[in-house]
């Protein structure tokens, strides 16, 4: 006899879920319900659609071989019927139904199920604060706000934006803005870098120069205080604490909660922070409904705590894994290391398990390697700089994170990509040194960057390489005052360090090629630390255990050399 599926939620884990129950129980009746009309949409493409890259919103709703997902293709194509403009108002899990009203009818009725999947989603964070309600303030709630917003900006009534917000979708909706459509773009988040929580300074700096080099206005350390309107109820402008920012049109865009109150109101167990309790079956606290995808929390498998993962890479996983289990299969899901990457430009960043900021406030004996290798062989045209930074544990030598920086090509997501599947296993140092990738000069180097990155952590735990922190460097060169013990020796070619002796002085700036350094040692000061600099680390690591070899110790490194601090906008001669 066959069971009736209910799934609240049609977006992502929800039509996934679906479609995987009739191929594995073709005769069950499973119905989809969502309060929206549009259903099974690409919402992680909505930026790119805002820019041009997608040029229709039909795109974001259409499969590989160009059929529109709607109502009748789920049940033509699919076999399952999908109610849309349906709200669940309710779970009654005695009498296993959910009450439902049709919102354009005002019909309501009760559904009946033998298994309920919630997959509700996530809902925009709210800002608390005056002007939210005036014509032209947007959140990024789903894809009917990101038409309006783009037919705004195509009849021309969009010259300036603010963008609240330096998560992901704040960046990329800043980026969607500027690159296309030439909207002047201002960029605020209340925290004193972008992606906060999510990537460390360093990387955060690179992100907010490539976004400044582009025309976009980022302003960090401000909160959004107000927004203003005129007479006609229209925004007109974003004040801070600091300034206030003409706008024609502002996105809010400071986060994302889970949509948890049908399971909360049900009974079921909810984390405080609204994620929807699962099992590694994604069952709930009840046994007969499953929840999927940004609804729920689930465990990080670096820290071992819930955390929330509205990722639509992550949902469609969780969607098939529900309705394995529901059909009575055996499929786990056993968490996340919250892997993320994002084009800015033409540039990327990309992240996966966790920062080293977070690390250190988990409590791991922290540390972490910083290298700038090319994307791909150094001889091959086209090569560029990327940059990585591997997070590890000292004691237990396991790897917790890695972050990348470079151009918007496949180079960085590989290595990000591989990075995930060995931290999830739980991989140390040397199983990054030895993981096996695919080379060819037109892809890599010889040595990859991920296991480069891995060989200066092994160096760093060695005691072979000692380094200093970029950010202290930075300090120093903006106020030399701060460490008078400090000396910058400079090992790359004389014309590339010229124009740093001459702005800082030969006293505080020594030029001494790499290869005569050796020969030339005894030239060097004994007396202050020398801070060994070079493009991207590695000869300067080779300088170092010279010097250390002939008793000259008092030296650090900068790791990722000009090629970082270049990137996070020093200022640097020319």
């Amino acid at each position: 006899m066959g069971k009736k599926i209910l799934i609240i939620g049609g977006v992502a884990a929800g039509p996934k879920a679906a479609c995987r129950l009739k191929r594995l129980q073709p005769g069950w009746d499973v119905t989809v319900v969502d309060q929206d009309n549009l259903i099974s949409y690409g919402g992680c493409g909505i930026p790119y659609y805002v820019c041009g890259d997608v040029s229709d919103e039909k795109e974001l709703r259409s499969t590989s071989f160009h059929m529109v997902r709607d109502e009748k293709f789920f049940a033509d194509a699919k076999g399952v019927t999908v109610l849309t403009r349906t709200r669940a108002l309710g779970i009654d899990r005695r009498a296993k139904t959910v009450h439902v009203r049709q919102l354009d009818s005002g019909k309501e009725s009760r559904l009946p199920y033998d298994k309920l999947l919630l997959t509700t989603g996530s809902s925009p964070v709210d800002l608390p604060i005056p002007g939210t309600d005036l014509d032209g303030v947007f959140t990024i709630a789903n894809l009917h706000k990101a038409i309006d917003i783009k037919e705004r900006i195509a009849r021309g009534q969009v010259a300036k934006a603010v963008v609240v917000g330096g998560g992901a979708i704040g960046v990329e909706m800043a980026e969607a803005l500027t690159d296309l459509w030439g909207v002047e773009t201002a960029l605020v988040e209340y925290m004193p870098q972008l992606l906060p929580r999510v990537i460390d300074r360093e990387f955060a700096a690179m992100l907010k120069t490539q976004l400044l080099d582009k025309d976009v206005r980022v302003y960090t350390g401000e909160s959004a205080t107000a927004i203003v309107g005129d007479d006609n109820g229209r925004v007109t402008g974003v004040k801070t604490g600091k300034r206030t920012l003409d706008a024609d049109l502002v996105i809010m865009a400071v986060g994302v909660r889970p949509r948890s109150e049908l399971a909360r109101e049900a009974g079921l167990a909810v984390a405080p922070w609204g994620g929807i309790k699962v099992n590694n079956r994604l069952q709930t606290s009840d046994p007969d409904i499953y929840a999927a995808g940004d609804c729920v929390a689930v465990p990080h498998l670096v820290t071992g705590r819930e955390t929330f993962a509205p990722f639509g890479s992550l949902a469609n996983r969780q969607g098939r894994i529900a309705a394995d289990n529901i059909a009575g299969g055996v499929s786990l899901f056993n968490g996340v290391v919250g892997s993320f990457i994002m084009k800015a430009f033409d540039s990327c960043i990309a992240a996966t398990g966790i920062s080293y900021d977070t690390a250190v406030a988990e409590g791991f004996d922290a540390d972490c390697s910083l290298s700038a290798p090319f994307d791909r062989a150094h001889f091959f045209p086209g090569a560029a700089v990327a940059v990585y930074q591997m997070v590890f544990d000292r004691k237990t030598r396991k790897v917790l994170g890695l972050q990348g920086f470079g151009p918007a090509n496949d180079s960085v997501s590989v290595r990000i990509n591989t990075a995930a599947a060995l931290i999830a296993r739980g991989a140390v140092i040397e199983d990054f040194i030895t993981v096996e990738m695919a080379y060819s000069p037109p892809f890599s180097s010889a040595i990859d960057p991920i296991n480069a990155a891995a060989c200066i952590a092994d160096n760093m735990c060695a005691g072979l390489l000692r380094r200093v922190d970029t950010d202290r460097f930075l300090a120093w060169m903006d106020d030399f005052s701060r460490e008078q013990d400090w000396v910058v020796l400079d090992i790359r070619h004389p014309q590339e360090a010229a124009p740093y002796v001459g702005k800082f002085g030969p006293d505080r700036w020594l030029a001494l090629p790499y290869n005569e350094i050796r020969r030339r040692h005894q030239e060097l000061p004994d007396d202050r630390t020398m801070i060994i600099f070079c493009n991207a680390g590695n000869r300067s690591f080779e300088v170092q255990v010279a010097l250390d070899q002939v008793g000259r110790k008092n030296s650090l490194v900068l790791c990722g050399g000009f090629n970082v601090i270049r990137r996070m906008g020093a200022d640097l001669p020319v």
